[in-house]
């Protein structure tokens, strides 16, 4: 007979803690829990370690799990979801083109208000120069007509002249505004110095004093007038009634 089993014998208290009343061997601690409770995992690390994979795959794969039918709608909405944020990308990007290409239309067009206003100027000098051109004749003609010997008729010179300075006028559309005398005061055209006695009826014009100027029908001068107070008619009378 060995020496353990005279041990046993000896001390059969000790044999009995060893063992569990099964007939097999457990570690136990020093607080009396079995070893096996300390190697069971609490929910919390079951839900963790559950989670874990779970990250690596879609929504809808994950709803599988548990619903074909629901996994399936929530594909659909993920493709339309995909669908749409394609679509706003794209007009994200349409509407980057049109910015660029309103803010181009509007420097296009600032340009070309500058073209049209250095045109504009370009055309106003030109048109000034070639007036200045042609009135400088007119004053040749007059400067001519004052070197003429005293004692000279001057006369058909400055008619020539007065008629050279009427054709340029006409050219530039500019006419002359003198009304009739006894004509109604227009006094958008006429500028009224005084009123006189005069045969004309009563506000009307009795004599032109300065001729006005129009041209395309703006008024460039009024024509200055004096306008009648019909006092003339009241004299005759009187003195009608004294012979």
């Amino acid at each position: 007979m060995s020496e353990e089993s005279s041990e046993r014998r000896a001390n059969p208290a000790t044999a009995d803690d060893d063992a569990t009343p099964d007939g097999t061997d457990s570690d136990v601690d020093q607080d009396g829990q079995v070893g096996d409770e300390e190697a069971a995992t609490t929910p919390e690390d079951t839900d963790e370690s559950a989670g874990s994979p779970a990250d690596d795959t879609d929504l809808a794969s994950r709803v599988e799990e548990y619903d074909a039918d629901l996994a399936g709608e929530v594909a659909a909405v993920e493709s339309r979801l995909a669908e749409a944020e394609s679509e706003l990308e794209a007009k994200d990007e349409r509407i980057d083109e049109l910015e660029d290409a309103l803010a181009r239309s509007k420097a296009d067009f600032k340009n070309y208000k500058k073209r049209a206003k250095r045109r504009e100027e370009e055309i106003r000098e030109r048109a000034t120069e070639d007036f200045v051109g042609r009135i400088v004749s007119v004053r040749d003609n007059l400067v001519r007509a004052l070197e003429q010997e005293e004692g000279a008729d001057i006369r058909p010179g400055v008619e020539s002249t007065v008629e050279e300075f009427d054709r340029i006028l006409a050219e530039e559309n500019v006419s002359e505004i003198s009304p009739e005398i006894g004509a109604d005061v227009d006094p958008t055209r006429h500028e009224v110095l005084m009123r006189v006695d005069a045969d004309q009826p009563e506000g009307t014009v009795a004599e032109v004093y300065r001729p006005g100027y129009e041209m395309a029908g703006s008024v460039i001068r009024e024509a200055q007038v004096t306008v009648s107070e019909g006092g003339s008619d009241d004299g005759d009378a009187d003195d009608g009634n004294e012979s």
